[in-house]
């Protein structure tokens, strides 16, 4: 089984405003990300926020240590109600590849251009855990990918990443 986890608690201070709620199409950001992932997933969580469309995380082992801390959030979820792996993806990334269990799978493995987006076996906790408790280490999710031996996978058409209310407008329209 696989857990979809939404990682969602970054503070959007180049996107100005709560870019989880920020509108696509008439839908936010946070809703197609968690609808996106149900149709992959038997179950999704949001991280980082304690208000979504879904059950809610806190960042482990504390806020404000970016998108690992989101992830390490899922895996000790994911552990603990007996999931094999967690599909991960940033709120910000409306248009994810179609098949992406299929294409990261077997994990671990994550889009080279954007490794927020992968598929983690909950075994990593061994390894996300030390990495982020490790205040020398530096918390990425590139650091991460290295560590754990995951597979960098790239695709043709690499999913937009909206990070600025420019980047939501240019792609307004362009989604399903």
């Amino acid at each position: 089984m696989i857990l979809g986890a939404v990682l969602a608690g970054g503070k959007a201070t180049r996107f100005g405003s709560d870019k989880a709620l920020a509108e696509l199409d008439g839908r936010s950001l946070l809703a197609r990300s968690v609808d996106t992932l149900s149709g992959w997933c038997e179950h999704v969580i949001v991280t980082g926020r304690s208000v979504a469309p879904a059950p809610t995380l806190p960042d482990w082992p504390r806020s404000d240590m970016g998108p690992l801390a989101g992830l390490a959030a899922a895996l000790h979820h994911a552990r603990a109600e007996d999931y094999e792996a967690v599909l991960s993806c940033g709120v910000d990334t409306p248009d994810l590849p179609e098949g992406l269990p299929r294409l990261l799978g077997p994990g671990p493995a994550c889009l080279a251009s954007q490794p927020v987006i992968g598929l983690w076996p909950v075994a990593l906790i061994e390894v996300i855990e030390p990495l982020l408790l490790d205040v020398s280490q530096k918390h990425s999710m590139y650091r991460f990918a290295e560590l754990s031996g995951a597979r960098l996978v790239e695709v043709e058409s690499p999913p937009a990443n909206i990070n600025h209310q420019a980047d939501l407008e240019a792609f307004e329209g362009k989604s399903g």
